[in-house]
């Protein structure tokens, strides 16, 4: 299952019965928001709004608003299936074949993942019109101002591309940008971000200014991406490649050297001028919270091509779960594998809605020895992004991690506070409201495991659960019909 660009996944949406036409007039000051609110949190379809007043462009939402279409965006039925082929993968590279046939069948899998590599043309349906010059007029799409407070219209499902000023490597991510004028916006670089990296390498360089390109739209595997916290030096096409199972199509940027996804819709050509910053916000942000004003770079825009009729795509965050969430949902399952590398101890993580990704992390391990719950706690802490983590639970292995009553059950049964916490400090998410200082805060993590006999003194052996025999579940199971309970 593979998507050409936006239009196929919306066409294949409509087939399914998971994307609704919305032709009545709507405003997309707050009343698409207010509509899509509503919509997600029901599990609702996505949304194409055709009739977005004062624009001719439409827009849509909440393609990604449930775990099904996460997954048919990403090519597969289920994020199982997705985790599967990662793992297959991960296999595949530290576990070296025996023998002529296991090699040559290798052999043929990598040649086959090498044809999922990115693919360079000349010419793309993003750039079918091109705007320069006095021309150029960000109004002219129909941008969300999402929340009452917002300081303005926002893009919100930007793929940023920038380039690494030493490196040459090039980044996609999904930065936040509001609206200043015609010409300029935001950039909402996170201090931990990729761009950030490459916005303070320029400065340090004494370059004039960094080139930025900002494609909207393409297909939904190349789309996410963008979100997805993969290390600075993997290529997130050559990911989007893989997920597809077919090379992305990129195409040179007009106004500079940047490559963009060819199937996009709309690209924002620029640059942003280091040490050129402005207040950003407020915005009303995934943690269910308005992030307020802070500086962040200006991006300037230079050019913008486009198809020639584009469709306008834009993802809703605020009080969760919203799109964002399931969104998060694949980085999990995709990540999963990965943390199990270098813990592999690790049976399966969940990050919660309610956590706000960062904000709450619960993962189940299989426990030899006194203190490995810690031990996890730390070594997470220690993974990239998961480093800004604030909060950890360790569960048994056999506790089902996205079942949230029996991890307060396990939790809250398990732990003595006086010996179960663990009390940490350092990087945090810029978006934590909760830290008196930003970007730096404390963590905690809580150890619900069982304990063994080493572990704090424990005196005793720990209780069983509470189980009926299967002798007993088999004999009841065979005459609940005579019970009359059905």
């Amino acid at each position: 299952m593979k998507f050409k660009d936006l239009r196929e996944f919306i066409r294949f949406l409509e087939d399914k019965g998971e994307l609704r036409r919305i032709t009545a007039p709507v405003n997309h000051e707050l009343e698409i928001t207010e509509i899509t609110d509503r919509v997600i949190k029901s599990g609702g379809p996505a949304l194409l709004f055709e009739n977005v007043t004062g624009f001719d462009t439409p827009v849509l939402v909440n393609m990604y608003g449930t775990e099904q279409r996460t997954a048919w965006a990403l090519g597969v039925e289920s994020l199982d299936a997705l985790t599967g082929r990662v793992e297959g993968l991960l296999d595949l590279m530290h576990d070296p074949p025996q023998g002529l046939m296991g090699k040559l069948k290798a052999l043929g899998q990598l040649v086959h993942l090498a044809s999922f590599q990115p693919k360079t043309v000349n010419n793309a349906p993003c750039q079918e019109v091109v705007i320069q010059g006095s021309d150029i007029d960000l109004y002219r799409f129909p941008i969300l101002k999402c929340w009452p407070l917002d300081g303005g219209p926002f893009i919100t499902l930007p793929l940023v591309v920038t380039k690494d000023p030493e490196t040459g490597v090039q980044n996609y991510g999904t930065y936040r940008m509001q609206v200043y004028d015609k010409q300029t916006t935001g950039m909402h670089w996170q201090t931990h971000k990729v761009g950030t990296h490459h916005y303070r390498l320029s400065h340090e360089l004494g370059l004039e200014k960094l080139d930025v390109s900002v494609a909207l739209g393409g297909d939904p595997a190349t789309i996410w991406t963008g979100s997805a916290p993969l290390p600075p030096d993997m290529d997130e096409m050559a990911i989007a490649g893989f997920l597809r199972e077919e090379g992305v199509e990129l195409v040179r940027s007009k106004t500079n050297d940047l490559l963009v996804p060819a199937q996009a819709e709309i690209v924002l050509e620029g640059y942003v001028v280091p040490g050129e910053e402005r207040d950003e916000g407020p915005f009303g942000d995934h943690t269910g919270y308005y992030s307020m004003e802070d500086p962040y770079p200006v991006f300037h825009v230079t050019c913008i091509t486009q198809r020639k009729e584009p469709i306008y795509p834009a993802a809703l965050v605020g009080r969760p779960p919203m799109e964002d969430y399931w969104m998060g949902k694949v980085t999990e399952r995709v990540f999963l594998p990965l943390m199990k590398l270098v813990l592999p101890e690790v049976v399966d993580i969940n990050m919660p809605a309610e956590g706000s990704f960062h904000n709450l992390v619960i993962v189940s391990i299989k426990k030899e020895f006194p203190g490995h719950g810690k031990k996890v706690m730390h070594g997470l802490w220690g993974l990239g992004l998961m480093s800004l983590v604030k909060t950890i639970i360790v569960v048994d292995h056999n506790v089902d991690v996205h079942n949230m009553s029996e991890v307060a059950w396990r939790v809250t049964n398990n732990i003595d506070p006086s010996q179960d916490f663990v009390f940490s400090a350092g990087p945090i998410d810029d978006l934590d409201i909760g830290s008196s200082t930003r970007g730096v805060g404390g963590k905690v993590g809580i150890d619900a495991t069982i304990k063994l006999p080493l572990e704090g003194g424990r005196q005793g052996e720990w209780p069983p659960d509470i189980i009926m025999d299967q002798v007993v579940k088999d004999l009841v199971d065979g005459k609940w019909s005579d019970y009359g309970l059905a």
